[in-house]
């Protein structure tokens, strides 16, 4: 209960620091922005590049696993399940990205740890 009121605190005394909060944030977006994070599955048969914004950047098929797509359905099912993977593991990293940057510059600001930002990025 003390840490809710403690951060509750913090945050009012940065009302006064509204250009501190708006540098922050902007600092947080170029920085997400500019991540690049690489999900996986199969093995590296499929390889997604995600941003800390939460974009998919590409994805790569590897070229035996884009063979296999013509040949049949079991393989087409394999390969679309391989890249519902791959998106939610870099994904995952984004958004792991995103609320260490977010951190970071809380602590910076004299924050607390912000209870529930864990629930408010992903």
């Amino acid at each position: 209960m003390f840490d809710k009121l403690k951060a509750m605190g913090a945050l009012a005394g940065l009302m006064g620091k509204r250009e501190a909060l708006r540098e922050a944030a902007e600092r947080v977006k170029t920085k997400s922005a500019a991540a690049r994070l690489v999900g996986s599955a199969g093995g590296g048969a499929v390889r997604v590049t995600v941003s800390g914004a939460l974009k998919v950047i590409s994805v790569e098929i590897a070229p035996a696993l884009a063979a296999g797509i013509a040949a049949d359905d079991k393989t087409r099912i394999l390969a679309g399940n391989l890249i519902t993977e791959a998106v939610n593991d870099g994904l995952s990293q984004a958004q792991a990205h995103l609320k260490d940057a977010i951190d970071a510059e809380a602590r910076a600001l004299g924050l607390p740890e912000l209870p529930g930002l864990d629930q408010l990025v992903g």
